[in-house]
């Protein structure tokens, strides 16, 4: 083995830094050793990322008896449920770049000769994926695992339930009382989101395209399986690093369409797309969003999970885990057989031997499809020349024509629709949300929710610049681009202009005439930047668009 880590530890030129190693217990036999970084974003703000220090442990464990030296380090994390809905949201989908930034920092400063990465909530998995393609060296992904469903009046609940409560509440359907039931019940422990939403469809991506190992991911957080999954994971990575398997040898263009195949087939979230077209221009793989809708397209939806579905992803770990889907999509002929995986198998040696749970429910078989076709749409048209998104998981309509009521900020559409003052058949447009008007493109549940508790769910639509949460459910479309900041259509909207949407035909219109939104366009004016200073105005000088992953540097491929 060609050890990086040799050029800091070896030589007597490197004393001082054996030195200052040594202080902290490390002896010269550890430091002859590969070291691995064990990239950790455990956090004590929120229940996603609550036991990734234990795992760190278990981790280091598992490395030093398979002959390397592991090395921790902390990076952060933000919970989009707990920040939904307020200023605090805008950070969220920024800290995917600031997770990317600092692993790589550390990583290229130490030198790692392998990395581990223990992630959970949602941007955390991402931004660790981009780290490591930017890197290039061996390193393995480790999902904490989801959160077990809550239990109110004898049915299974989960935090989905909670926000879509709110509505409800506020339109005199749910007690006070019932409210707070539902949210001393939903979140019974430790562990990420616990529908399909983005951490688990996540997690379901990072299986799929190889960076982690086969059946860690989909055991939830509480399971005492999980201290074996990540001592196992110390294995995976030393043999990776003896074997030279890189990040940029898995996530090729052939496992890229392995993970978009899998969020169609799971009713995975909208971010995935956002994600995927982030991670393969740090792995330098052509990807444009309209591949999304090719592959999507094709892929029939099989799993039966929240949002729109009925279970949640703990049931997954007892159907048998992600690998049945990953069998199904193989079974198929959805997935690329020899696409590689971070244990040096391909995807077909791992994945073609599956045992399934007999008389499981969760993930149908290839034959009784949900649905012939994914869940992810990608919309085009005079509102969304470079693209829009929607999830039809669970939909009952495929278009809505209907009157625009437009608000620049979501907190006023929120107020909107929590007064009643929202009618059925109206399109919601929430605008300057998006990566650099927000900044930061802020996830839109609390209005989401608010609208399907109110009951209106089946007659009203959302159209944003923002993004939305794995846990949103409803003809919602989001990702709209280019967004209102940089001048796109979507800025020219005006109240009570007519919107159409049609899923089938894959369009999204302003119906006003095209000489009419020109001139709209010519007479807008930018909005004064909400930030002048600090890592938010940063981002928002820095970021691009939504069609392109909203990512900060522009690689060239």
């Amino acid at each position: 083995m060609e050890l990086q880590s040799y050029t800091i530890t070896q030589g007597k030129e490197r004393a001082p830094a054996r030195s200052y190693l040594k202080a902290i217990g490390f002896t010269d036999e550890d430091l002859k050793k590969p070291i691995i970084g064990i990239a950790n974003t455990w956090i004590g703000t929120m229940p996603g990322n609550y036991n990734l220090r234990e795992f760190a442990v278990d981790v280091a464990r598992g490395i030093r008896e398979a002959g390397g030296t592991p090395m921790e380090f902390n990076t952060i994390a933000i919970s989009d449920g707990i920040t939904m809905g307020t200023e605090g949201m805008k950070t969220s989908l920024v800290s995917r770049e600031v997770i990317a930034d600092s692993i790589e920092l550390v990583a290229r400063g130490h030198m790692f000769d392998g990395i581990v990465a223990l992630v959970a909530c949602d941007k955390t998995i991402p931004g660790a994926a981009m780290a490591l393609l930017r890197l290039n060296v061996p390193g393995v992904i480790l999902y904490g695992g989801t959160i077990l469903p809550g239990r109110y009046k004898g049915k299974d609940i989960v935090i989905q339930d909670v926000f879509e409560a709110v509505g409800a509440n506020a339109a005199g359907k749910l007690s006070d009382d019932e409210l707070l039931g539902m949210e001393n019940a939903a979140c019974p422990g430790p562990g990420a989101c616990g529908g399909q939403y983005t951490a688990n469809t996540m997690s379901t991506i990072m299986e799929i395209i190889g960076l982690s190992p086969r059946d860690m991911n989909s055991i939830p957080q509480v399971d005492s399986r999980k201290h074996d999954a990540a001592r196992h994971c110390g294995e995976v990575i030393m043999n990776a690093v003896r074997k030279n398997i890189r990040p940029r040898d898995i996530v090729t263009r052939k496992a890229i369409d392995n993970a978009i195949a899998s969020v169609a087939a799971s009713g995975g979230s909208t971010n995935g797309v956002l994600h995927l077209l982030a991670m393969a221009r740090e792995a330098g793989v052509p990807l444009n969003i309209d591949d999304f809708q090719d592959l999507s397209q094709r892929t029939p939806l099989l799993a039966d999970l929240k949002p729109a579905g009925r279970y949640t992803a703990a049931d997954v770990d007892k159907a048998g885990g992600i690998a049945v889907i990953a069998k199904r999509l193989l079974e198929g002929g959805y997935a690329h057989s020899d696409a590689m995986t971070v244990t040096g198998k391909t995807f077909g040696d791992e994945f073609r031997e599956v045992k399934e749970t007999a008389g499981q429910e969760v993930i149908r078989k290839l034959e009784n499809p949900i649905k012939k076709s994914g869940g992810i749409v990608i919309l085009k048209g005079s509102l969304a020349p470079e693209g829009a998104v929607i999830k039809v998981t669970g939909l009952n309509r495929t278009s809505q024509t209907g009157p625009a009521r437009v608000f620049d900020t979501e907190e006023s559409a929120k107020a909107a629709v929590l007064s009643r003052t929202i009618k059925p058949g109206d399109i919601v447009v929430i605008r300057y949300e998006g990566p650099r008007g927000g900044p930061g493109m802020r996830e839109m549940l609390g209005v989401t929710s608010a609208i399907v508790g109110e009951g209106l769910g089946d007659s009203v639509a959302l159209v944003t610049d923002g993004r939305f949460s794995g846990a949103t459910r409803g003809f919602m479309v989001g990702h709209v681009a280019p967004e209102a900041s940089v001048g796109g259509p979507i800025a020219a909207v005006r109240e009570g202009d007519q919107i159409s949407i049609d899923v089938e035909r894959r369009l999204i219109s302003l119906d006003i005439p095209a000489e009419e939104l020109q001139s709209r366009l010519a007479a807008w004016q930018r909005p004064a930047p909400k930030y002048t200073a600090g890592v938010m105005a940063k981002y928002a000088t820095l970021v691009g668009s939504a069609s392109d992953g909203a990512v900060t540097s522009q690689q060239a491929i």
